[in-house]
C-alpha cells in the first residue's frame, strides 16, 4: 500500500470513529463527517445527473447542431421540447412567473404516474399473485400397486406455505366481515403472518447494518496491522510515516475522550428539586 492510500485509509477511519462519536452524544466531529457525508452526496449525484442526464441524453443527441440556432437544425430538435420545458421549471423562484412551473411540473407528473403505476402493478401485485399462483410440487412414490402421491418436502410445502399465508393476510384486510368464529381465528393468523414478514424485513435490514459495521472492523484492522506492517514483502513501500499517522490518529481520540471525561468532571452536579 502507498502512503498517500494509507492516508485516505485513515480518513475513513476517523470518519467512522466521528460517526460512531454520536452513540456517546452530539459533537462538532459527528457534525463533520455528517455534512460531510451529504455534501459529497449532493455533488456525486449532480455529476451523475450531468454526464448521464443531460450530457448524455440531451446535449448527445442535439450534438449535430449549432448552438447559435439553437439546436433547431439538429436532426433531433424534438428534444429541445422537454429542455425548454426542463427551464420553465425554475420559473418557480420567480414571485410574478412562478405559475408558468406548473405546466412542466403537470407533465412531469403526469408522465412519471404513467411509467410508475404499471411497474408498481407488475411488480408488487402481478408478479406477487403469479408467484402465489404456481403448481404445488408433489413427489411420485410406488407403493404396492397404486401410485402414492405425497407433498414434496422442500418446494411443495413452501408453495402451500406462500398460499396459505397469503390467504390468511387477505382475510384480515377483509373488513366487511365481523372478525369473529372461524373468520376471525383465520383474521388472527392473517396478523401473525404479517408480523412474521415486518419481522423478516426488520431483521434483514439490521443483518444489512451490521455487514456494513463489520466492514467497518475489518478496514481498521487492516488499517493498524499496515502502520506496522515493515516487511517489504508485504508493504514495499513502507516508511515510518505509516507509524506517525497512526499514533497521530491514536493520541487525537485519546485526548478527546480525555478532555469530554474532564470536562464531564468540572461541571457542577444538578442539585435535586
Amino acid at each position: 500500500m502507498e502512503f498517500g492510500q494509507y492516508l485516505g485509509l485513515t480518513f475513513a477511519i476517523f470518519v467512522t470513529l466521528a460517526i460512531l462519536s454520536f452513540l456517546y452524544k452530539d459533537n462538532p466531529f459527528y457534525r463533520f463527517a455528517e455534512h460531510l457525508v451529504v455534501g459529497v452526496s449532493a455533488g456525486y449525484f449532480v455529476i451523475i445527473l450531468w454526464f448521464q442526464g443531460l450530457d448524455d441524453k440531451l446535449f448527445g443527441p442535439l450534438a449535430d447542431g449549432d448552438w447559435y440556432f439553437a439546436y433547431l437544425n439538429s436532426s433531433n430538435a424534438e428534444y429541445m421540447i422537454p429542455a425548454i420545458l426542463g427551464c420553465l421549471m425554475w420559473t418557480r423562484f420567480s414571485k410574478n412567473y412562478s405559475w408558468v412551473s406548473r405546466w412542466p411540473m403537470a407533465m412531469y407528473i403526469g408522465i412519471s404516474a404513467g411509467l410508475a403505476i404499471p411497474l408498481e402493478m407488475s411488480n408488487r401485485v402481478n408478479k406477487q399473485l403469479a408467484a402465489m399462483m404456481v403448481d404445488i410440487k408433489w413427489d411420485q412414490f410406488l407403493g404396492g400397486a397404486d401410485m402414492l402421491w405425497l407433498l414434496d418436502i422442500n418446494s411443495g410445502l413452501s408453495q402451500v406455505l406462500v398460499l396459505v399465508g397469503t390467504m390468511l393476510a387477505i382475510i384480515y384486510f377483509f373488513f366487511s366481515k365481523a372478525h369473529t368464529g372461524v373468520f376471525g381465528k383465520a383474521a388472527t393468523g392473517g396478523i401473525w403472518v404479517l408480523m412474521i414478514g415486518f419481522g423478516a424485513s426488520f431483521g434483514f435490514t439490521v443483518m444489512a447494518r451490521i455487514s456494513l459495521f463489520i466492514n467497518r472492523i475489518q478496514d481498521t484492522a487492516d488499517w493498524g496491522k499496515t502502520a506496522f506492517d515493515a516487511a517489504e514483502t508485504a508493504n514495499p513501500n513502507y516508511h515510518s510515516g505509516f507509524q506517525v499517522v497512526f499514533w497521530a490518529l491514536v493520541v487525537f481520540v485519546i485526548g478527546y475522550v480525555v478532555w469530554e471525561i474532564m470536562k464531564t468532571l468540572k461541571e457542577p452536579k444538578a442539585t435535586a428539586q
